[in-house]
């Protein structure tokens, strides 16, 4: 039986189960990497990109600058097309011990009620973080933390984020503001966005832990298990498709590694459905300016993932 005959007798077939009209259905068309990486800057970024631009933006940052080396050949493995590097999956530890006589303080069944609830819509995920907020503002796990500080820094930016920042602790001015990164790290912080064309305001950026610790001393390994309920729920509410870890306290506790941060970077990792980066911390920079130009190497590679080209 020939294709046509064959047609014509299912279309009789379908036409005696009263089936009046088939739907059209558009086959998806493979496109070349060009392509897509410019489709997806559109969607992205919402700012085309533009090489000359992006030089004198991150010329501003004290980042990218004309030394600083052009992006490797995708090794092997990778895809030429779009010059994507593959994610590297990491095992985290979800509960119980995190090593070293660490352990995670039993979850608070308000936070497990409030991401129960549907968390689909802008809306729904915004009440959700308000509510998060509050139970934040009254943990009291961490004594110490809990008496000295000003207030909790919970966490700003939008919770349909497609990038998530997070970084180690608040310090002495993002605990009177309660926002995280508004001191001098927070205003590079703020230069290296606009270079990679984002805004501040589009990203979630939050912290390993949501008080200061005195003295503005590394987090103690304790504080950060208890805290990291709410990290995980700020994850799952925002639901980003990246996450940029600034510094060795965030991408070790995030990923659950005690791997130094210089071998860290420049890779990217996965943490629940989202791809990760980790970079050094803006404070750092602040101290030894010639780290700029791996941060810019790093950003590049995670726009590079969302269809950005920076140069």
């Amino acid at each position: 039986m020939n294709s046509k005959r064959a047609m014509a007798q299912l279309l009789k077939h379908l036409t005696g189960l009263g089936v009046t009209h088939l739907p059209k259905v558009e086959l998806p068309v493979r496109r070349s990497g060009a392509e897509a990486v410019s489709g997806t800057a559109d969607r992205g970024s919402g700012v085309a990109s533009r090489a000359g631009g992006v030089a004198g933006a991150a010329g501003e940052a004290g980042v990218g600058a004309a030394g600083v080396r052009r992006p490797s050949k995708p090794a092997a493995g990778t895809s030429a097309a779009a010059g994507l590097q593959p994610l590297r999956r990491v095992t985290v530890l979800e509960s119980g011990g995190t090593g070293g006589g660490v352990r995670r303080p039993a979850e608070l069944p308000e936070v497990g009620r409030l991401l129960a609830g549907p968390l689909e819509t802008a809306g729904e995920r915004q009440e959700a973080a308000c509510a998060l907020a509050q139970i934040v503002a009254g943990c009291q796990r961490c004594a110490e933390l809990s008496e000295r500080r000003t207030q909790t820094v919970f966490g700003v930016g939008s919770v349909t984020a497609e990038i998530m920042f997070i970084g180690e602790a608040p310090g002495q001015e993002e605990d009177e503001r309660g926002e995280p990164f508004v001191g001098a790290a927070g205003q590079l912080m703020d230069r290296i966005i606009g270079a990679c064309q984002l805004r501040r305001e589009d990203i979630y950026i939050c912290n390993v832990l949501r008080c200061r610790p005195p003295g503005n001393r590394t987090p103690a390994p304790q504080e950060a298990a208890n805290c990291r309920e709410f990290l995980d729920a700020q994850i799952q509410i925002v639901r980003p498709k990246y996450i940029v870890c600034w510094g060795a306290v965030a991408a070790q506790n995030l990923l659950g590694v005690t791997t130094s941060i210089s071998k860290l970077r420049g890779q990217l990792y996965e943490y629940r459905g989202a791809t990760v980066l980790a970079t050094y911390h803006p404070s750092y920079l602040l101290r030894t300016p010639s780290a700029k130009k791996d941060v810019w190497e790093d950003m590049k590679l995670l726009m590079r993932q969302r269809g950005v080209e920076l140069s």
